[in-house]
């Protein structure tokens, strides 16, 4: 490369260092924002304020991380500036890529082992490109190059805080909740200061004492002062915190706990930034470094890179300028927010809707942990785990008669989480380790809702299965970094221009093609808010919403059901393969609706026990229009797709008959739940006893069909199960109207019509 190219190249860097800030805040602000976004410890806006000046102060604390891209991984005096700029260039490219896929599923990952995998990736190609031009042992020589000793304590230190941060997260919740149990307000007048001063005492000496070394402000006999009265300090802050604490509590009747959380917000925030942003610049600062080194030489081309080796500090401005970034991302960025619901519905305490499915991986593990607790149990004397169960008893809480109003997780966890994770993730930093962000603060969460008991039997499945899916994601992480970023390398350095040319049209590609992937996965989002009932008290209302969240289901059935069977007639596989998904969407929905019961019939008193027999008689008129719908679209999907026979001409216009008189009973009672009056009732009523007129009368012609062999086994059963499940939908529908019209009290003379159909 020609010195000119190599400006060029360290200029993208710059300008790549943007992006990667981008997607890298996108996915890491998880880690600072679930607690306080999950307690709903204050207004969203005010959270963003308070972890915005988090970030901007930890940007000045992370001046000495800025040492491990230049020589944390590798050894740079064995490197000519074209070498490393080649290395850098492959780190940068592959870590926008890869953060910004996983940005665009949700799913949280590690800046950190993202940037040091793709740092030993491409140094390792670099290093061999180096040897085998050399034409020596590979072996013997790749240890000059690689930085083995470093990498292996951070790829280490990354291990064990997975483990770390979820032992003490569960144990510190679990000593927590014995304090303040659930119902904890009592308790917080009485022990509420002492834990503030703890809490408060903590924060202080993991960000300030431990930290102060790395901050680009802090003069070293600032510094030497701050450790030498680290006792004193943290004394005099942990009782003037409890005093304050005390009178807050005393006299303002404020709950500390909210002040504990924001606080611990913010010096998460603060604990992110110093250590994460070397993920983020580190490389291309460590690229500007050795473009000002060679240029500075006579040879720059050939000079080696040793100078990279000594301490350089970071100018305090470039740390500004990239915070500033990283609070306008924070601030602007939807991806931040798709990751920040996968944590939190993962730690939720009640049961929700479960993301993730159950496989047998984590059937299996649950599996062995209640054997294992079982087991346990019996060597704890009995009245020890009786006083123990009953402090960690959830329903001892006073209930919050609102729908969808508590939070999923009180601030009791909040706080231990933003404790335990701001602790162990600024010691890291004071040690120079970067420690993954994402590894301590997930698992930190993951181990205080396990302690919470939130993995229950309702949920414990879904929520490792959640896990499982997390933890493989980082190590894939490490694998895929290492691979492209080896890739890359070599693509740089024997293509030179053209394949840097080549890699930005494919990280072109791949970040377009993710945004739409996430756009798709934000309006499902977006449609499935549309079922939540949130802060209603009055249960009639909530029935009535109940009906409007019919309305809209009945509308997608009805859309994916004329789809269907058009696809069928015309053996669209393609077509049906994109049907039999939306009946998963389906069914999630159906699913949504039915939790949306449950929590209304808890609000209805005693004396509705009328009202509440016939709203939950919804449920079951749901699932059975649900699994009608989905037996179509599987079945028909199952049979294009084994290639059998498609359906003769005269049976596909029997089945548009069925169609049409099923879409029109769709749109009625559709038309009923959203308007709130019974419409054309007696209209519904005769389409569907005509449908039942033409399913009589094409059994007979169908009967003659088999009979003559033109209609094969395969064929007959998809015709008449696709018959018998639109007459179950038509049923279920107007027993749904029915539902409804006594519900709401309408037109009480139509129950003869009612019991016109139930006779059939």
């Amino acid at each position: 490369m020609g010195i000119e190219i190599l400006f060029i190249a360290v200029v993208a860097l710059l300008i790549f260092a943007v992006f990667d800030i981008i997607v890298g805040v996108s996915n890491d602000a998880v880690n600072f924002l679930n607690s306080s976004i999950g307690s709903r410890v204050a207004p969203f806006f005010v959270i963003m304020i308070i972890a915005s000046f988090g970030i901007l102060a930890g940007v000045t604390f992370s001046g000495g991380m800025m040492e491990v891209a230049r020589k944390g991984i590798f050894h740079p005096q064995f490197f000519t500036m074209p070498e490393l700029i080649v290395i850098f260039l492959a780190v940068i490219f592959t870590d926008v890529i890869l953060l910004d896929v996983f940005n665009a599923y949700g799913l949280p990952t590690s800046t950190t082992v993202s940037i040091v995998f793709e740092l030993l990736g491409a140094a390792v190609a670099m290093s061999l490109i180096k040897v085998m031009n050399a034409h020596g042992s590979v072996m013997g020589m790749m240890g000059e190059y690689i930085n083995t000793s470093k990498a292996m304590v951070i790829i280490f230190g990354i291990l064990l805080s997975i483990v770390v941060a979820f032992v003490f997260g569960a144990l510190a919740q679990f000593i927590t909740r014995q304090i303040f149990t659930f119902d904890y307000m009592v308790r917080l007048k009485r022990y509420g200061a002492i834990w503030g001063g703890i809490a408060m005492a903590t924060i202080t000496f993991f960000i300030l004492i431990k930290g102060a070394k790395g901050a680009t402000f802090m003069t070293s006999g600032a510094t030497d002062w701050i450790h030498s009265h680290s006792v004193v300090i943290l004394s005099s802050i942990f009782v003037l915190s409890a005093i304050i604490l005390q009178a807050l509590i005393s006299l303002f009747r404020i709950n500390i706990l909210k002040i504990i959380v924001l606080i611990g917000t913010f010096a998460l925030a603060m604990a992110f930034a110093s250590n994460d942003l070397v993920n983020f610049i580190g490389v291309p600062l460590a690229g500007l470094e050795a473009y000002k080194t060679a240029i500075a030489s006579n040879d720059p081309l050939s000079i080696t890179m040793g100078a990279l080796s000594a301490k350089v500090q970071t100018p305090t401005f470039l740390l500004l300028l990239a915070g500033i970034i990283m609070v306008l991302t924070l601030w602007l960025s939807k991806k931040a927010r798709t990751v920040t619901q996968t944590e939190i519905s993962l730690g939720q305490q009640d049961e929700g809707i479960e993301r993730f499915e159950s496989i047998w991986i984590s059937r299996g593990i649950v599996g062995m942990a209640d054997s294992f607790l079982g087991y346990f149990k019996a060597f704890v004397p009995a009245s020890l785990r009786e006083f123990m169960s009953r402090r960690m008893d959830p329903h001892n809480k006073k209930a919050i008669e609102v729908i969808d109003y508590n939070p999923p997780f009180d601030m009791v966890r909040a706080s231990v989480n933003l404790v335990v994770a701001s602790a162990v993730i600024s010691f890291a930093t004071s040690l120079k380790l970067p420690l993954s962000t994402t590894y301590v603060t997930f698992m930190v969460a993951m181990g205080t809702s396990f302690s919470d008991q939130a993995w229950g039997r309702e949920s414990a499945v879904y929520r490792v299965t959640g896990v499982l899916t997390v933890v493989s994601g980082w190590f894939m992480t490490a694998f895929i970094a290492f691979v492209t970023a080896f890739i890359f390398a070599n693509c740089i350095h024997y293509l030179k221009l053209p394949g840097i040319v080549v890699l930005l049209l494919i990280i072109v590609f791949m970040v377009r093609n993710n945004h739409q992937k996430h756009k798709t996965r934000v309006k499902e989002t977006e449609k499935i808010d549309i079922f939540n009932l949130k802060k209603i008290k009055d249960p009639e209302t909530a029935i009535s919403s109940t009906f409007d969240h019919l309305a809209y289901l009945l509308k997608e059935l009805r859309g994916s059901f004329d789809i269907t069977l058009d696809a069928l007639f015309d053996q669209d596989f393609d077509t049906l393969k994109k049907q039999r998904v939306k009946t998963k969407r389906i069914q999630s929905w159906v699913n949504i609706i039915t939790a949306n019961v449950f929590k209304v019939l808890r609000l209805l008193q005693k004396e509705d026990a009328k009202v509440a027999y016939r709203y939950a008689q919804t449920i079951r008129r749901m699932q059975k229009i649900s699994d009608g719908y989905r037996d179509i679209a599987l079945r028909s999907y199952t049979h294009t797709g084994n290639k059998h026979k498609g359906l003769l001409d005269v049976q596909i216009e029997e089945l548009k008959k069925i169609k049409i008189a099923m879409l029109d009973i769709l749109m009625k009672v559709e038309n009923s739940f959203k308007k709130k009056k019974v419409a054309d009732y007696q209209n519904i009523v005769d389409q569907y006893h005509y449908m039942r007129e033409i399913a009589d009368q094409i059994n007979v012609e169908q009967i003659q069909r088999i009979r003559d062999d033109s209609s094969k086994t395969r064929l007959s059963i998809l015709f008449y199960a696709i018959v018998g499940d639109c007459l179950t939908l038509a049923k279920q529908n107007i027993k749904l109207m029915e539902i409804f019209n006594e519900s709401f009290k309408l037109d009480k003379q139509l129950s003869k019509s009612y019991a016109e159909i139930d006779s059939h």
